[in-house]
């Protein structure tokens, strides 16, 4: 029987002896000490004397280096132990290799690929001879205290017996057995270990929780899906594959961990066999290996993924219930809490709670009446009534939406270099829409993915699927129209996956799933549901097609009467064309282009329709020939006008990109290593085929993948939307990874509370509000959120759930509280984007000098965050922390640096805004404490203390004598933005203020959901 243990478990343990390093120095000098020291050891041990004594335990100098010392030959061959040697010159040690350097180092072998377990067969059988004829001396008994068990060194070694081993295999028997001398060393290590370590734990692994994800993390790179990369010919995702008998040995022996070739690997001290190679730069930890190998002692018993296991309701336990929180939430959470010994916080103080549910469900700070109205409330269920009014307010819908945008993509422009600006902004309309009049998800789903498909469907529902097209669209010069088509298939495909099913299925793009069970195969099947679209990949319009006329009938009769005022002017035009240029389209009539004044670009203008021109180019085209032609250019000036009649009503009539399938189905494919030109197999539309299968047995669209996510055989939608919402109210979701619900993902510590969520989610109708309301009203949100020195040590991401959340507030919505808290906030819902302050030249400078940008004036400077105008290339200067929306992101990124802090200290945003709130503060009361108190309830929620009042006070007497001594600096600060109001009588006092609220905007608690 084979035992594997470290080597530098036994050094440490050399009682009483010397390292060989210490006798003398490198190299055969020494050995003669070192057989000194292996004598001292073997009177030390009565063990190590037994086997010791017939093993060779120095190592065997290959032929090729004995040239390099020939003396180093005749010493081994003719040792004296007791004689000493002049250390070797340094120069020489160093020549030497280091295996004769040091005798406790292994020849050089032969580097063998990682885990050629076929390969390695032959030294199986080495082996096996090699202990027959060992078998042939005389046997030596095997000490009580080190019987073998399970593993060498593992707790339950002395308690659980070995199991039998067949007459004449050529392996010792438990009681007479003997050891290879490459593990001497493993059984002095368990004569150390026993003892104190024989307490372990009988609990068996839970193989979706414990072991898979270190056989994912560690194992799945090289035996995993992949079977383009699989070495060894090894799987070990699944069951059959990683138990399967080999040519006389097992990778997993199921109640036999010593006889399992992944605990031997794991456990070897050679660099040629341990697993993960040492070239990996993966280990194992000892909890790791112990966890591996106690599952295989107990029986190695398989199952699936966590996440890809049926969702069912938990049972909410009883004490959950009689608690005084009397709620379904606060039962999981509290009896995590008494697992691992910790105490929930109390409740958060009011006027923080409600500011926290307050900027949750509208991004908005409450107002001080609303503060007022909740703080004089005290009868039961006052918060479930402030929540109750939340998920009422129009703003609810419009903080729902931002985050969905992000997982959308959503923005006003294509991207790439030309970066064309589209008009996509009705359907972000309909998403605030959607979620103020709760539409059920499932629903919400539908319409987005394959609204166009339903039975009379209607403008809104095939508005809905712009969801799909709001993809990049490729515009550069160079472009090939098929590979563009194919990347807008593609970030569909995972843009779909990533939002409701949690998958990282574009790992499968090249090549199969190197974690998850997700095939190349599956991908491209998956795809297909999108592949049938008329989307043209040319990417020439910004609005490619198909698109939708969202026109009233208003417009679209005073579009046909423009159409005909400009009928009998084209006609006129036409006239003069073929009167004064009768020569094909694009010559003149005069051989000298100059003479009528023409060039290349009037050539090709004249090519059109004038009627089909921009105003713009007929003005152009018409002062290009005013001095040739004066006739035809003021027939072309009479048909500028109606042109540019007809091209304001066309800008105010609205065309957004939609989804629809082509009448003719476009086959889809699998594509070798993703390249749009290297078509392989042929695919129909489908789902992994780990997953449910699709229950329609017709060709399959996309109304069918919309069913199928929401079919109740489907495990992950419910858990990754509600994963996704926790996010939103705690900072993180209840599985950390909420992109990745895959084999990589993180194992949920509240794994009941996220599928109790879900089912309840589910059977609720997929009641969006529904799902928000029960989060937000447990005990468990409203806690206090101070961090204690206990819970910083144990807990300092809060994963436990022992105190309320607390993270910094997101970007657009810190900009939306300094424009609320100053009253500067327009509450103007819908319409095309804004243009809020930016610095100069952003936009120049990526695009070359051709894009200019322009700020708004009034209103819409002041709009909230969610209507800016989002330029992919470069996003709005405001904002910090947010995607360039060119991918689906729904995991926020969240940093603090300085450069935080030069954006709301000194952009003109939050500069006017506090010269504002100043301006409102100064006329609340006469007095500094009123007037601080005044500025502290807009933007916090609470008055001040006498500290915080004390240091501000004597600040705004610093701010008010410098900017008195220099009212120019008064005036400059009084001047930044365009709000324009009285100001009062003294400017000094009034920038001193305007310092004071700005202070106060980026004070840590205004920053922070505290």
């Amino acid at each position: 029987m084979v035992f594997r243990i470290q080597k530098s478990a036994l050094r440490p343990h050399l009682s009483g002896l010397a390292h060989p390093r210490q006798i003398l120095g490198p190299g055969p000098a020494r050995l003669g000490l070192l057989r000194e020291e292996q004598n001292s050891l073997l009177a030390h041990e009565p063990c190590q004397r037994a086997n010791l004594s017939s093993q060779r335990l120095l190592p065997r100098t290959p032929r090729r280096h004995l040239r390099h010392l020939p003396q180093i030959r005749r010493h081994q061959n003719h040792p004296k132990p007791r004689q000493r040697r002049r250390p070797l010159h340094r120069a020489r040690q160093r020549a030497l290799p280091r295996h004769l350097r040091d005798p406790l180092v292994r020849p050089p072998q032969r580097r063998r690929s990682p885990l050629r377990l076929d390969h390695h067969h032959h030294q199986h059988r080495q082996y096996r001879r090699r202990w027959r004829r060992r078998q042939q001396r005389p046997p030596i008994p095997w000490p009580a205290a080190l019987r073998p068990g399970p593993r060498l060194g593992h707790p339950r070694a002395q308690t659980t017996p070995s199991p039998p081993v067949k007459a004449g295999s050529g392996y010792p028997s438990s009681s007479r057995v003997r050891l290879r001398p490459s593990h001497v060393f493993a059984a002095l290590a368990a004569t150390l270990v026993a003892g104190g370590e024989a307490s372990a734990t009988d609990r068996d692994p839970d193989f979706s929780r414990e072991i898979l994800p270190i056989l994912s993390d560690n194992c799945f790179h090289c035996h995993g899906p992949d079977a383009s990369h699989r070495k060894a010919k090894l799987r070990l995702d699944e069951e059959p594959d990683a138990k399967a008998p080999r040519q006389g040995y097992f990778i997993i022996k199921p109640g036999d961990s010593a006889e399992s070739e992944l605990i031997n690997r794991i456990n070897s001290s050679f660099d040629d066999e341990l697993m993960p190679p040492a070239d990996s730069n993966k280990r194992l930890s000892p909890h790791q290996k112990d966890l591996l190998t106690r599952w295989v002692a107990s029986g190695a018993r398989w199952g699936r993924h966590w996440s890809f296991t049926p969702l069912t309701r938990p049972e909410v336990s009883s004490d959950g219930r009689s608690s005084t929180a009397g709620h379904p939430v606060d039962a999981f959470v509290r009896q995590h809490l008494a697992a691992v010994r910790l105490a929930p916080a109390a409740e958060a103080s009011r006027s923080a709670l409600i500011r926290r549910v307050t900027l949750d469900l509208t991004g908005l700070p409450p107002t001080p009446a609303e503060v007022a109205e909740f703080l004089a409330d005290r009868e039961a269920g006052a918060f479930e009534r402030v929540v109750d009014r939340l998920l009422a307010s129009p703003a609810y819908g419009e903080r729902m939406a931002w985050d969905w945008l992000e997982l959308a993509r959503y923005a006003d422009t294509n991207g790439y270099r030309g970066d064309l600006t589209r008009t996509m902004w009705p359907w972000r309309d309909w998403v605030v829409k959607a979620f103020n009049e709760n539409l059920a998800y499932d629903r919400f789903t539908l319409w987005q993915l394959a609204g166009d498909l339903l039975p009379h469907a209607t403008t809104e529902q095939i508005l809905a699927t712009a969801f799909l097209r709001n993809h990049a669209i490729n515009g550069e010069a160079g472009r090939i129209a098929e590979e563009n088509r194919i990347d807008y298939v593609l970030d569909m495909t995972e843009t779909t996956s990533t939002a409701w099913l949690g998958l990282t299925l574009g790992c499968a793009r090249c090549h199969d799933h190197k974690f998850d069970p997700v095939t190349q195969r599956d991908y491209y099947a998956f795809s297909a549901f999108f592949n049938r679209t008329p989307v043209d990949g040319s990417g020439g319009d910004p609005q490619t097609k198909p698109v939708l006329d969202l026109s009233t009938t208003a417009q679209r009769a005073e579009l046909a009467a423009c159409e005909d005022r400009l009928a009998p002017l084209q006609a006129a035009v036409d006239e003069l064309e073929l009167a004064v240029f009768p020569r094909p389209p694009g010559e003149p009539a005069s051989k000298s282009p100059a003479a009528l004044g023409f060039n290349g670009e009037i050539l090709g203008a004249l090519d059109k329709a004038a009627h089909t021109r921009s105003a713009e180019k007929l003005l152009a085209l018409a002062e290009a020939i005013e001095g040739a032609q004066p006739a035809y250019a003021a027939a072309v000036r009479r048909l500028h006008a109606a042109v540019a009649a007809r091209d304001k009503l066309l800008g105010a009539m609205v065309r957004v990109m939609i989804m629809a399938d082509a009448p003719k189905p476009r086959p889809a494919h699998v594509l070798d290593r993703g390249l749009y030109n290297r078509p392989l197999a042929e695919v129909a539309p489908g789902v992994p085929v780990f997953l449910p299968g699709l229950s329609s047995g017709a060709p399959a669209n996309r109304l069918d993948l919309a069913r199928w996510l929401f079919s109740a055989e489907n495990p992950l939608t419910a858990r990754v939307t509600v994963n996704r919402i926790w996010q939103m109210f705690f900072g993180v979701g209840l599985v950390k990874t909420v992109e990745d619900f895959g084999v990589q993902s993180e194992v949920p510590l509240h794994a009941d509370l996220l599928d109790w969520l879900a089912a309840d989610f589910r059977d609720s109708g997929w009641d969006m509000k529904h799902l928000v309301r029960t989060i937000v009203t447990s005990a468990t949100y409203r806690q206090d959120n101070r961090l204690t020195p206990e819970l910083l040590d144990r807990d300092p991401e809060n994963r436990h759930l022992a105190r309320g959340p607390r993270f910094r507030l997101p970007s657009w919505m810190i900009r939306d509280q300094a424009l609320a808290a100053s009253g500067l906030l327009v509450r103007t819902m819908g319409g095309p984007g804004v243009f809020p302050y930016q610095p100069p030249g952003i936009w120049e400078e990526s695009s070359f000098g051709k894009l200019h940008y322009q700020a708004d004036t009034g209103e819409s400077l002041y709009r909230r965050s969610l209507y800016t105008f989002w330029r992919r290339s470069v996003g709005p200067t405001v904002f910090f922390d947010t995607p360039a929306r060119f991918v689906c992101s729904v995991k926020p990124t969240r940093t603090n640096i300085p450069l935080h802090a030069l954006a709301t200290l000194n952009d003109p945003t939050y500069v006017e805004a506090a010269r504002v709130l100043a301006g409102h503060a100064l006329a609340a009361g006469t007095l500094p404490g009123d007037r601080l108190h005044f500025v502290f309830q807009r933007l916090l929620s609470r008055s001040p203390s006498a500290a915080e009042a004390s240091i501000l006070l004597a600040g705004l007497a610093r701010h008010e004598a410098a900017f008195a001594a220099s009212p120019e600096d008064a005036r400059a600060l009084l001047n930044v933005g365009d709000w324009r109001a009285a100001l009062s009588t003294d400017p000094a006092e009034h920038a001193a203020w305007a310092m004071l609220c700005l202070a106060v905007l980026n004070l840590d608690e205004t920053l922070t959901k505290s």
